[in-house]
């Protein structure tokens, strides 16, 4: 009974915390504003309380103000993304989730270092000049593995198929044609079961390719062979499970 007990007060804690995270997300978000903007009037001097004290304390104020900001900014981003990933891991897969996920996590951690930049008077102009540039050779060097994610997010929304559907593939990049099932869509590849042996494709061929559903009389066929054959015997004359005729001779 003690195992019990602990499974379901673990399952309590658990379900608390799914019911309080979208609370301290929202809550979170709040605080991030309030600090956001007592800190800009601080380093401007532009509110009446901060007017009433010298420049100098105004500027630690600021300071330490845009670093609750950056706090409570990190805390609700990472709270809504984890709340976004739950919401949709249901509907749209583990895979796709965390896509959406981890976008929602890159866009606010960008935005929130940003605004804290600007509240301390970073000069984010030239920071952004020079993440432009970079972001430039970064993605002329990784290409390939950009245009997989990519790819991985027109699978997302298009959704021209899901994990457990059997499914044909044609392209030139694939070798012609490719018949499995769908067992994962993942940020960079996608994995097909092609009778027993699971192949990973990468995102962008297999956008590229033309996708279909598989012939009903084509996978019926390839079933009766799969049961008709599972040990790999062949069944016919002079194969494994047959003897071979011996060659005449004197008796």
């Amino acid at each position: 009974m003690q195992n019990g007990r602990q499974i379901d007060l673990s399952a309590q804690v658990e379900r608390v915390k799914r019911r309080t995270r979208p609370w301290k997300a929202i809550i979170a978000l709040l605080f991030a504003i309030a600090a956001g903007v007592l800190s800009h009037q601080a380093r401007n001097d532009s509110n009446p309380i901060f007017s009433a004290t010298n420049h100098t304390t105004n500027q630690l104020i600021a300071a330490g103000l845009a670093v609750a900001f950056l706090i409570f900014g990190s805390v609700a981003t990472y709270s809504l993304a984890g709340k976004v990933r739950e919401l949709l891991q249901p509907k749209t897969g583990t895979a796709h989730a965390a896509v959406v996920g981890y976008a929602i996590l890159i866009i606010g951690a960008f935005t929130t270092l940003v605004i804290t930049l600007e509240l301390f008077d970073v000069p984010v102009g030239q920071l952004v000049l020079g993440g432009a540039l970079t972001s430039v050779f970064v993605g002329i060097a990784a290409q390939q593995a950009l245009g997989n994610v990519f790819a991985g997010l027109v699978l997302l929304f298009a959704r021209p198929f899901q994990v457990g559907d059997a499914v044909r593939l044609q392209a030139g990049a694939l070798g012609g044609t490719l018949d499995g099932i769908v067992t994962d869509i993942g940020i960079t590849y996608v994995r097909f079961d092609t009778d027993g042996s699971v192949m990973s494709i990468p995102n962008s061929q297999v956008l590229n390719a033309v996708v279909g559903p598989i012939p009903p009389d084509e996978e019926d066929a390839r079933e009766e062979d799969a049961e008709a054959a599972p040990d790999g015997k062949s069944g016919v004359p002079g194969g494994p499970e047959h003897s071979q005729p011996r060659p005449g001779g004197p008796t």
